[in-house]
């Protein structure tokens, strides 16, 4: 019989009230506060999100090439094709983030871009184009891969069946993992996860509202919102109500058909020969100076290029890990470790990057050739209607702009319903590898995924949402130090 944990269960979502509730009751308090605690954390602990960030990639790169890269994860076959586990893994790790940066973000990198090169001078073009793979890339995607293997290696090998991020660090904590340590460890997992989703869906729920704004004609208020978030739960609380195989895998493969479809539709539409050759100048140019993008701490200038970009990338990948790394794991089942990792960062910087080069790319283009000014809408903080506006410029229009915005919400709902599926997994007592966790439970985490985005959309601004990434990612950066030394422990013990 499958049990709720009751105690990771109700520290969750008591902890989940108390960072909720003061912002709805205070929203201008609670706005400059979160402010100068977003300014606190980058100042102090942002070295420590850079570090640990060098350090995972190295890490997992080791692991793969490593002989341990040969463990399977399990004696079955491929639970799911290679193109059903590519497409889950890429959409749970993206949401609607990609399509929001992705065709955005080289604008805020275009005015003002790092190394102290000129804004709007073509060196600062070429990284506006570049910067984006960078922060999508294999430093990224590392994270995911840690807690995956660390997690696959105790659920398969060991045969431990609980997905809790407290069973990746056995081997260091030993029975303390099954204790009080180890269910502090667990919320904190939880509560990173509703933070990272909820920074997500705070940025993907405007982007639709202003798609259905320019669509339908509809007024955008915080109504819409409302209006637009709930649609989204009941999506992904439908998927993830019929499970892995009915629910998640199919919507999973659906989306990534459709977004590559687009992709390829804007891609013959827009400026091709434009695209090919950012592009591939985009790969070159970060190729080249991988090393210095990824160690760079601007210390000599206060531009705040590296805190308000790399910093918050960093901490957000941190957040959203550990929750990909649960979900990842229960799909990876027949796959070594080598396998799970290099499909991984392949599969997951590849897709963002096509992403970053047909749709940054033609809105790059659109800026060059003052067709349309996307930084003029930035300047104002506007980007969901700059985004609506670079895809209403494409053949179609509002057509075009429909299609986009309903892959929009089909997008939120891969993510979010793997997010309440991996809620309710370590928030389950015992979960065998054939099983589900309880279905209301995960209808529950699919509705209560949503107090903290619409509570970050009420009160308002970009900071407000980066912050509760970067809170939610400074405890969890211990954890993944204590995943992979235990992970190590394991391995060498087991293979002694």
């Amino acid at each position: 019989m499958i049990k709720t944990d009751k105690i990771i269960f109700y520290t969750s979502l008591v902890v989940l009230l108390l960072f909720v509730t003061p912002m709805i009751i205070w929203p201008q308090g609670s706005q400059k506060t979160l402010f100068d605690l977003k300014l606190f954390i980058e100042n102090v602990f942002g070295s420590i999100y850079q570090l640990l960030t060098v350090s995972v990639l190295v890490f997992v790169l080791w692991l793969a090439f490593s002989p341990y890269g040969t463990i399977k994860l399990g004696d079955e076959k491929f639970r799911f094709k290679t193109f059903s586990w590519a497409s889950m893994l890429f959409c749970a790790g993206v949401a609607t983030g990609i399509l929001y940066w992705g065709a955005i973000e080289w604008a805020y990198y275009y005015k003002s871009p790092p190394f102290g090169i000129t804004p709007k001078s073509n060196l600062a073009i070429e990284y506006a184009s570049t910067y984006g793979l960078f922060h999508w890339g294999v430093a990224g995607w590392s994270f995911y891969c840690l807690p995956a293997i660390a997690l696959g290696y105790v659920y398969y090998v060991r045969g431990i069946p609980t997905l809790k991020i407290s069973n990746c660090c056995r081997g260091l904590l030993g029975h303390h993992s099954d204790g009080f340590l180890g269910q502090i460890i667990d919320v904190l997992f939880m509560v990173g996860l509703l933070g990272s989703t909820g920074t997500s869906m705070g940025l993907g729920v405007p982007m639709i509202a202003s798609g259905v704004e320019s669509v339908f004609n509809v007024p955008d208020s915080f109504m819409l919102k409302l209006v637009v978030i709930l649609f989204c739960a009941s999506i992904f609380s439908v998927s993830v109500y019929l499970g892995l195989k009915k629910g998640i895998k199919n919507l999973s493969n659906f989306n990534t058909s459709a977004a590559f479809l687009f992709l390829f539709f804007v891609f013959l539409a827009g400026p091709t020969v434009f695209i090919l050759k950012m592009g591939l100048n985009s790969f070159g140019l970060m190729v080249q100076n991988f090393s210095r993008m990824l160690t760079w701490t601007d210390p000599l200038t206060d531009s705040r290029f590296v805190e308000d970009w790399s910093i918050f990338y960093w901490s957000w990948w941190i957040a959203v890990g550990p929750f990909n790394g649960v979900f990842i794991a229960k799909i990876s089942g027949g796959r070594t470790i080598k396998q799970v990792i290099l499909g991984a960062l392949f599969f997951g910087s590849f897709g963002c990057a096509i992403f970053y080069n047909i749709l940054g790319n033609y809105a790059l283009h659109l800026e060059l050739s003052g067709v349309f000014l996307t930084t003029s809408l930035i300047e104002f903080g506007r980007g969901a209607q700059a985004i609506s506006g670079i895809i209403s410029s494409l053949p179609g229009q509002n057509i075009t702009l429909f299609f986009f915005t309903v892959m929009s919400v089909v997008f939120m709902a891969t993510t979010f319903d793997s997010s309440s599926y991996a809620l309710a997994s370590c928030a389950t007592e015992r979960l065998e590898p054939n099983q589900d966790p309880e279905r209301w439970q995960r209808l529950f985490w699919a509705f209560t995924l949503i107090l903290l985005p619409l509570t970050l959309i009420y009160i308002g601004g970009l900071d407000s949402l980066k912050l509760a990434v970067l809170v939610s990612a400074l405890p969890l950066s211990f954890v993944y130090i204590i995943m992979a030394l235990s992970l190590v422990l394991l391995l060498k013990k087991d293979r002694s």
